[in-house]
């Protein structure tokens, strides 16, 4: 490829809309462009780059016994009405009818399609256990896409779905699916992404992971324990509280707090730690609005997944009405009274000698036993996990909360699809079943700005060799001397014929514009042909990271080149 043919603009500037690194190199490089708010068109070498990434997939899909299908990107609503997600998913969901007004979607994710695809192919307990895959064009409208690439709403998705006929065949299954998510990171250029448990949302099922490159731009929040493997995303990484009663429990006192209404303002006015305070925090459910209020130790967070989770229900902040009898900035536990759904977090379980709400206007108690004042009988985890915190799995409190960029995913559904659309196959004995589900992502562009997220200079993308649009790229410094360009042109159609992918810049343009373009493109080897080399016979072999620096002779540089690749790869 020629670059001054290849279509597309780059600048030094960086845009002054991009926080996060990738999405400005990949605007400066003439990798895409922005069409709307979390939509963009892809360039060649952008194309190119997430082709080769697609292809790894495929080869590693394909290993484990995966088919390519392809699902309609447009699907009737009565699919995901069959489901029950038509209803329960929100506005990400983009529905609309068509002229002879049937009600369709935007196929945001293919659980429902699966299904339908092979609903009759597997009536009997001989066709399993199989898997099918996508790599497909999918629509979610996002409210806050942000980083280029790493959010949008248009994106590209391979998606795979596996079929069994037991929850055992699934689990075997399923770690050969996460062996080969690795080696596809290991493949793309980025070993250092780990797996972490998860919850699975929208997606249902028991068991799930995700795949994430730590990096201080995630827009994810990871649990992890610096005394064992554990790693959990923060929505389902569990809370330890390990309380310990003052030995003695005060009598429980009302104390005038007048225009005190946070905990921190509460813990100042009393002279407490927040650790000895209960706090409240109102929500309402989004089906009916009703109120939900969540008592949680005064130093933590709720995570608004686990009570969601727990209420099996979204839920909103609420927006509480004078009259409701909740008093905003005073609301405790202790003679609450109204139409409510209480719950208590276990970080106030055993707990004595807490501050909390008086539900009356500028008090608050003092003096809260949990124990001896209220009478509760269950405490559920609704809280985020802390720095410090302890670790679910080895007890020790050796947690850190990093963040992160999700590249992948995958779920054991379970039957949650096919009992609702009644997929269903005879077994050995003649008896009726559903087939038990396994679900598989992984985000094609999002793993490409990943890439270039964890291996980037000031200058420019440093793409691994393995998804690197081009191989080479070769520089024809002063292409306007007969020899130069004579030399370069020579070399380009040697480095073709024997099958290297070459980027060929030999425009009249200086060697810093020059440098400059090929650091935003970002190739693995770069290739030089100077005036001052070409007295010697050379050719400069310079990589772009910058550990490689050659000097070659013009009659070995194929070879040479060649060799270097390979051991790249």
């Amino acid at each position: 490829m020629k670059f001054e043919k290849l279509v597309g603009e780059r600048f030094k500037e960086r845009p002054s809309d991009c926080v996060i690194d990738s999405h400005a190199l990949m605007l400066r490089g003439g990798y895409m462009k922005y069409v709307t708010n979390g939509i963009f068109s892809s360039f060649m070498p952008l194309r190119r780059i997430t082709k080769k990434i697609e292809n790894i997939i495929r080869e590693e899909m394909d290993a484990i016994d995966g088919q390519e299908v392809l699902f309609p990107v447009v699907m009737p609503a009565s699919l995901w009405q069959e489901s029950g997600r038509y209803e329960c998913v929100g506005s990400e969901l983009i529905r609309f009818c068509d002229r002879n007004k049937s009600p369709l979607v935007l196929g945001m994710t293919h659980e429902e399609a699966a299904v339908q695809l092979v609903r009759e192919y597997g009536k009997i307990y001989s066709k399993y256990p199989f898997m099918i895959y996508q790599i497909q064009t999918k629509f979610r409208d996002e409210a806050r896409p942000r980083g280029g690439l790493i959010r949008v709403r248009e994106f590209t998705m391979k998606d795979a779905y596996s079929f069994h006929t037991s929850q055992k065949d699934l689990e075997k299954y399923y770690e050969r699916c996460f062996k080969a998510y690795e080696r596809i990171f290991m493949r793309v250029g980025v070993p250092e992404v780990v797996s972490v448990a998860s919850d699975s949302g929208m997606m249902g099922g028991s068991i799930s992971h995700e795949f994430m490159l730590l990096t201080p731009i995630g827009e994810d929040s990871i649990a992890i324990c610096s005394g064992c493997d554990y790693r959990a995303n923060m929505e389902a990484a569990e809370s330890i509280i390990q309380n310990k009663r003052d030995e003695k429990s005060d009598m429980i006192t009302l104390v005038h707090t007048q225009n005190i209404r946070t905990i921190e303002d509460v813990c100042t006015f009393l002279k407490t730690q927040k650790e000895k305070s209960c706090k409240a925090v109102v929500y309402q459910k989004n089906n009916n609005d009703e109120y939900v209020v969540v008592f949680i130790r005064g130093d933590l967070e709720v995570n608004e997944t686990k009570l969601t989770n727990y209420l099996g229900d979204d839920v909103h902040p609420a927006d509480v009405e004078v009259d409701c009898g909740l008093n905003v900035g005073y609301i405790g536990p202790y003679n609450l009274k109204g139409n409510f759904t209480v719950l208590f977090d276990r970080s106030l379980q055993d707990a004595n000698n807490l501050s909390c709400g008086g539900n009356i206007a500028e008090y608050h108690y003092i003096g809260l036993d949990m124990q001896r004042d209220l009478n509760i009988t269950e405490y559920h985890d609704f809280a985020k996990i802390t720095n410090g915190g302890t670790c679910p799995q080895c007890g020790k409190p050796l947690i850190s909360v990093s963040r992160g960029i999700e590249v992948g995913n995958i779920f054991q559904l379970g039957t949650k699809y096919t009992q609702a659309m009644d997929m269903r196959y005879l077994d050995s004995d003649g008896n009726s079943n559903h087939p038990v589900m396994g679900c598989y992502g992984i985000g094609v562009g999002r793993l490409a700005a990943s890439v270039c997220e964890a291996h980037h200079d000031e200058y420019g993308p440093i793409w691994p060799i393995s998804i690197a649009p081009w191989q080479v790229h070769l520089c024809a410094v002063r292409a306007d001397e007969y020899e130069v360009k004579k030399s370069a042109d020579e070399l380009y159609d040697a480095l073709q014929k024997s099958g290297i992918e070459v980027l060929y810049d030999d425009r009249s343009v200086s060697a810093g514009v020059m440098f400059s373009d090929a650091d935003l493109m970002g190739i693995p080897i770069r290739l030089i042909i100077s005036p001052r080399n070409l007295k010697n016979n050379i050719c400069e072999l310079v990589s772009r990271d910058k550990k490689i620096n050659m000097h070659i002779s013009i009659d070995n540089i194929v070879g040479e080149t060649k060799k270097i690749i390979a051991s790249m790869f």
